[in-house]
């Protein structure tokens, strides 16, 4: 591909990644938007409990099932907030085995915790909202909008934490009926759960192991479902889409996350730099020139500022190129320096068509 528009035209998943305050939510829904200008069907979630999502689009708030945003595209535009409670809570429902165990798991303590504010749930969950909308037919593009950078890494290996939570022995243990850990419980014998009761005390550890007997027969649902989202991470249908601005700190944050992502053997699909300063016909060092030349006469402050702004560019310049020259493969598009927030729709268009000019 040679273009970020080929990559919108032809993909089914854009998953968006980058550090902070790069304007990483504007790119995922300038994205999407992009893709409805196509004439594509294209949803935009965000796992980012701020409401930067749903001022770019100029709506008062997003829920956890898609907002169709009404515009001048012949496609379809949607967008959606993650509620991880609330997705957890669907997922509960998709896999137990009858609504009593459902009730039981709802009405349980430690489940509510872990639904709610359980670090890992969130990611774990935004897959599960990203696989619901991708299976349910009703897209042809899902954009998700990241948390950041590092933080997005736990977002990719959300599915194997659980696999590997499911598969674990102390895990086999807590469902086991009647057996080891209960017997442990009941006559304080085991120093795990008597240090775990001291620590976060004995009802929270009796509501966890009462959550994982109830659990019990929801396992390989839970199992398929992670593989199925592993696979649809590594798929061709899907890409990864790396945000960064041209400052120092963001390129290094960006350049970690490439060799993350290659060590996980997915590849970076495109490179979208954001707020780049705008190039001149003149270069760095023939600004400089300049500057000397008309020192003291009336145009040295405008020839000090040239040489500043392109000393500025050259060096976002440089920057740029070690960042992409790490991924050779993928698609890099710039997105100049605007002359303010992007609050409404319409500047959203503008880097839709900015993101996607031949």
């Amino acid at each position: 591909m040679t273009s970020y528009r080929e990559v919108i035209a032809d993909r089914d998943v854009v998953v968006c990644c980058g550090t902070g305050g790069v304007g990483k939510t504007t790119i995922a829904a300038a994205t999407a938007m992009a893709a409805a200008a196509m004439g594509r069907r294209a949803a935009v979630v965000t796992i980012d409990p701020a409401k930067r999502l749903a001022d770019a689009l100029g709506i008062t708030e997003l829920g956890n099932d898609a907002t169709i945003i009404e515009g001048p595209w012949p496609g379809t535009l949607g967008a959606l907030m993650l509620d991880t409670k609330a997705t957890f809570d669907d997922v509960v429902r998709r896999h137990a085995t009858d609504d009593a165990q459902v009730e039981r798991i709802f009405a349980n303590r430690f489940y509510h915790n872990i639904s709610t504010s359980l670090s890992g749930t969130q990611d774990y969950m935004a897959v599960e909202k990203l696989s619901q909308l991708h299976s349910s037919g009703d897209w042809d593009l899902v954009v998700v909008d990241t948390p950041p950078t590092r933080d997005a890494l736990a977002f990719l290996e959300a599915p194997k934490l659980l696999t590997r939570l499911l598969d674990n022995a102390i895990y086999k243990l807590l469902i086991s009926p009647g057996g080891g850990i209960l017997r442990a419980v009941n006559r304080a014998a085991s120093t795990v759960v008597r240090q775990l009761s001291r620590v976060v005390g004995a009802e929270v550890v009796d509501d966890a192991i009462e959550f994982f007997q109830t659990f019990q027969g929801m396992e390989q649902g839970f199992r398929d479902r992670a593989d199925a989202m592993l696979r649809l991470l590594a798929a061709d249908e899907t890409t990864f889409v790396l945000i960064a601005s041209p400052r120092s700190d963001t390129i290094s944050e960006a350049r970690y996350f490439v060799n993350r992502l290659g060590k996980a053997d997915l590849a970076v699909g495109a490179v979208i730099v954001n707020r780049m300063l705008p190039s001149l016909s003149v270069d760095a060092a023939r600004a400089v020139v300049l500057r000397d030349e008309l020192a003291g006469g009336p145009l040295a402050g405008a020839a000090i500022a040239l040489a500043d702004h392109a000393a500025a560019a050259a060096g976002d310049d440089a920057r740029v190129a070690e960042l992409t020259a790490a991924v050779p493969e993928a698609v890099v598009a710039r997105v100049p320096l605007l002359p303010g927030d992007v609050h409404d729709v319409d500047t959203l268009r503008r880097i839709a068509e900015l993101l996607t000019a031949d």
